[in-house]
């Protein structure tokens, strides 16, 4: 018997974030019939991606005006979804957004939650997921009737297998939150439209920055490589960057291709955050740092000295 997963799919500016197609690889497993979540967009003109990667249905969610960005109101619509289907999983980014809305969910649905997933067993029901700063990983089994995963943005490597996708449509509109209200919304102050959990390449800066005004460096640098500036804990402390920006176990945790350490020294909270980065790249003025020994290649030198550089050479091609 096929297990039902529902997938929910996270939009930027109507376009289907590219994070979601590791996650649908990674539910397409053995005797699985995969159902894409959207909510409040339109899906005929994202038939053809979520088909390509093995969606064979398309859940077309609509909300009210006045609660479409409410996540209690979401998490109301999945749930009546979740019956109406009958899915025994439930697939979701770990994100900002899906932070918010994973938790509601479970809870509503007394179903267990474990989150910040790289790779999940649709046999065994088997989630791993780093612990303890980021000394261990954790195979965490979970059992019930529905089962709930937040999996980490980037890993898992997307990869394609053509389906055919129904639409079918969910009225949501008489859905309305109780004791939760979306007063204002509006977008972030931020110098990128890639967030930092799901970019392929980040650029962070650390206590080698020496102030907020040279993460303008970093900045210029990203710009030119499709890149997104992070920050240690010790550049957020100091005032030099919003908090947003931080990477570390108190921070976000990304998994990029490439990050990029710039003066950065690499405490065990701060390599808790980006352990499962693809290639790690560090630059400091101290060969004893323990990013040295965290990394596959680095540059002992001031980043003050190399950034410029390397953005010279993007620049001239």
């Amino acid at each position: 018997m096929n297990k039902k997963i529902g997938i929910i799919i996270e939009l930027e500016k109507g376009k289907i974030k590219e994070s979601n197609f590791g996650m649908i690889t990674l539910a397409r497993a053995k005797d699985t019939e995969l159902f894409a979540i959207v909510i409040n967009a339109d899906t005929g003109a994202l038939k053809e991606d979520l088909s390509s990667f093995g969606i064979t249905k398309i859940i077309d969610v609509s909300l009210s005006c006045d609660q479409q960005n409410n996540p209690a109101a979401m998490a109301s619509a999945i749930i009546h979804i979740i019956r109406v289907y009958h899915f025994s999983i439930i697939f979701g980014l770990s994100t900002a957004k899906g932070k918010d809305l994973l938790p509601r969910i479970a809870a509503l649905v007394e179903a267990p939650l474990v989150m910040d997933c790289f790779h999940v067993d649709l046999d065994k029901n088997l989630a791993k997921t780093s612990q303890y700063s980021g000394k261990t990983i954790a195979t965490i089994k979970a059992t019930g009737d529905i089962l709930v995963f937040g999996i980490r943005p980037n890993a898992v490597e997307s990869v394609k297998e053509p389906a055919l996708a129904d639409i079918l449509v969910f009225d949501g509109s008489t859905i309305v939150s109780k004791g939760f209200r979306v007063l204002k919304t509006g977008d972030a102050d931020e110098k990128s439209d890639i967030s930092l959990a799901e970019a392929e390449v980040i650029l962070a800066g650390g206590r080698g920055m020496k102030n907020g005004e040279n993460f303008a460096i970093l900045f210029d640098c990203a710009k030119k490589m499709n890149a997104v500036v992070g920050a240690s804990r010790v550049a957020v402390d100091s005032g030099w960057v919003p908090y947003s920006m931080q990477v570390g176990q108190t921070g976000e945790k990304v998994s990029p291709k490439v990050y990029i350490a710039c003066g950065i020294s690499g405490s065990i909270q701060h390599f808790a955050g980006m352990k499962t980065s693809g290639m790690v790249i560090a630059i400091n003025t101290e060969e004893t740092a323990s990013i040295m020994s965290n990394c596959d290649y680095f540059v002992v030198a001031d980043v003050m000295d190399i950034i410029p550089e390397v953005t010279k050479l993007l620049k001239n091609g």
